[in-house]
């Protein structure tokens, strides 16, 4: 799984830009066994529907979204730089300064913005904003910049795989090629059931390829496989930590987005103290992630997710902790053949 997951994160694909990703997964995935079927739908979310032990009289959907946060180019300045937007939610100060990739062609390229000591004493003390920051990629002049960008263009974070100390990785994009890797991980050997593996589309802009995925699929029950924001940090205290890297999956009983299925809730709980591993929920009600869409297709879809804990969430260098990935593995596995029994 985890190899999985240092070639997904590798890879860029920001939301409504997800190509690579998918011809990734769909060159992993075709030679998985007993698949028994693999489409891409119009906004390129990808539905693999694999045969397991015995075809329930219920459907369960497997879902994880491809797409990671970026920016993108709105315009070309006189002087060669680049105006820019967030891809999702993106704050200035976590880019300001960063090494990023521009444009299919992958150009190098640094975000900045104006010179402090350009600035009056308050703005100085104020937070950077998005639209004063540009890409620079080397251009003299907005017409040698034409000849490499145009409005459109991604920007992808730059931000490589590494092993930090404590079991730990810090990556871009961990949210969520963390769930795309456990559900490869999954197609790879015997399922109980028959289930939907669903890869989604444009969940940071608003959980958009979820919602028609759902709808195709037309799921009675839904996994949703997620990464959450932790803020286990020196400094912060009671529910605005959120949740903790090493406490084990991250199982929530409500969102911004989402009431989840109480029975659910309580069972993977159960079966996390089954399997003797440790298990968590969020101690704010915060966020939200395509279950908002799924659980609310067609008539109702009884949906649970199992998130990561992670900090430094939509940034260049996300950060978790291995043992909690690997337990969310486990669990997945346990939940997958109970969920559909009830």
């Amino acid at each position: 799984m985890l190899t999985y997951l240092k070639e997904l994160c590798g890879i860029c694909g920001i939301s409504g830009d997800e190509t690579a990703v998918s011809d990734y997964l769909k060159e992993k995935i075709s030679t998985m066994p007993d698949i028994l079927e693999i489409r891409t739908d119009a906004l390129g979310s990808l539905l693999v529907h694999k045969k397991g032990r015995t075809t329930p009289a219920h459907t369960l959907m497997i879902g994880a979204h491809m797409d990671e946060v970026g920016l993108i180019v709105t315009g070309i300045r006189p002087d060669g730089t680049l105006s820019l937007a967030a891809v999702g939610g993106v704050d200035a100060d976590v880019v300001l300064g960063r090494c990023v990739m521009v444009g299919e062609q992958h150009l190098p390229g640094v975000i900045g913005s104006t010179p402090i000591h350009l600035l009056s004493g308050s703005a100085r003390d104020e937070k950077p904003k998005m639209d004063a920051l540009y890409a620079d990629i080397g251009a003299k002049d907005a017409d040698e910049a034409k000849q490499y960008a145009a409005p459109g263009d991604s920007i992808y974070f730059l931000g490589e795989y590494t092993e930090l100390g404590g079991g730990r990785v810090a990556s871009k994009a961990i949210d969520d090629r963390f769930g795309c890797a456990v559900m490869l991980k999954l197609l790879e050997g015997e399922i109980p059931y028959d289930t939907w593996f669903c890869f989604f589309v444009q969940e940071e802009i608003g959980l958009r390829g979820s919602r028609a995925a759902t709808f195709a699929v037309n799921p009675d029950f839904a996994l949703i496989l997620e990464a959450t924001t932790a803020a286990d940090l020196d400094g912060v205290s009671g529910d605005a930590a959120v949740c903790r890297l090493g406490g084990g999956p991250v199982v929530s009983f409500m969102d911004r987005s989402t009431i989840y299925d109480k029975q659910l809730y309580r069972m993977a709980f159960e079966e996390a103290g089954q399997l003797g591993i440790p298990c968590q929920t969020k101690s704010r009600i915060a966020g939200g992630n395509d279950a908002g869409a799924v659980h609310i297709s067609r008539e109702g879809v009884r949906t649970l997710a199992i998130s990561v804990p992670c900090r430094c969430l939509h940034s260049p260098s996300c950060v978790a902790q291995i043992s909690d990935m690997e337990q969310i593995l486990l669990l997945t596995e346990r939940m997958m053949e109970r969920m559909i029994e009830l």
